[in-house]
């Protein structure tokens, strides 16, 4: 195989992946409001104590609702006390942890 093929090869898989990695859409105010009535997310507040408790004395510095492959998710930026940003994401749904990382 030549060098010139494996190289477009690479190319489009890498392209392929950069597509996935985006394939989140953030929600807006209103539709928030309306997941919420209808019991399809859990209140930010509510599930946000339970990932506050990983992190005593941390401050919230950001919250968004994404909806990622078809499940809602809060992704949520915190600064501990020691001064580090963690990223969680929590399911919407149930405040399961999905994602806990250094940012």
């Amino acid at each position: 195989m030549s060098r010139r093929v494996c190289r477009s090869g690479l190319a489009a898989i890498l392209a392929g992946l950069c597509t996935l990695a985006t394939d989140a859409r953030d929600l807006d105010q209103d539709e928030a409001l309306k997941l919420r009535e209808t019991g399809t997310i859990a209140p930010l507040d509510r599930l946000l104590q339970s990932a506050l408790t990983r992190y005593p004395g941390a401050t919230l510095l950001e919250a968004e609702l994404e909806e990622e492959h078809g499940v809602y998710v809060y992704e949520v930026e915190l600064l501990t006390r020691e001064g580090v940003v963690r990223e969680l994401e929590l399911d919407a749904h149930d405040g399961r942890l999905l994602k806990d990382e250094e940012d």
